[in-house]
């Protein structure tokens, strides 16, 4: 099961944080179809956020084509968004895991490693969003 965590002082509202993090799980194959999600009262217990916050994301992933409410069981994803180069078993994470390993092992912070990641994704890839959902602290 996902468990959400809410970055108060990101400026993004905390339902679009919830949408943002079942889409990123969905892409790194951490969720898959017919996954169950939390209720929105284990949510609120967990993230301290109302529960109408979780059920408006719930809302919008519905409307994206993600999730569907099934009434009296629960919300279930419907379909993946991961591709095969996302999977955990990926050359292409594993050397990410490898490098992130490393910059931990140099001492980089969350935050540094954060910055020079979207550095270079935006190198990389111009016209790229800048800056992650949340920055992580560090």
């Amino acid at each position: 099961m996902v468990v959400f965590r809410i970055e108060r002082r990101s400026g993004l509202p905390a339902y679009l944080q919830i949408v943002h993090q079942v889409e990123q799980a969905l892409r790194m194959g951490a969720l898959t179809e017919g996954d169950k999600l939390p209720t929105a009262a284990q949510v609120a217990a967990t993230t301290k956020v109302n529960p109408n916050t979780t059920l408006k994301a719930y809302r919008e992933l519905e409307r994206a084509g993600l999730v569907e409410v099934r009434q009296g069981s629960g919300t279930f994803i419907t379909r993946s968004l991961a591709t095969p180069q996302t999977a955990p078993e990926s050359p292409l994470r594993t050397r990410l895991g490898e490098w992130m390993r490393e910059a931990r092992d140099q001492g980089l912070t969350p935050r540094e490693v954060t910055t020079l990641f979207d550095t270079v994704l935006g190198e990389s890839y111009p016209g790229a969003p800048a800056g992650p959902a949340h920055t992580p602290t560090g």
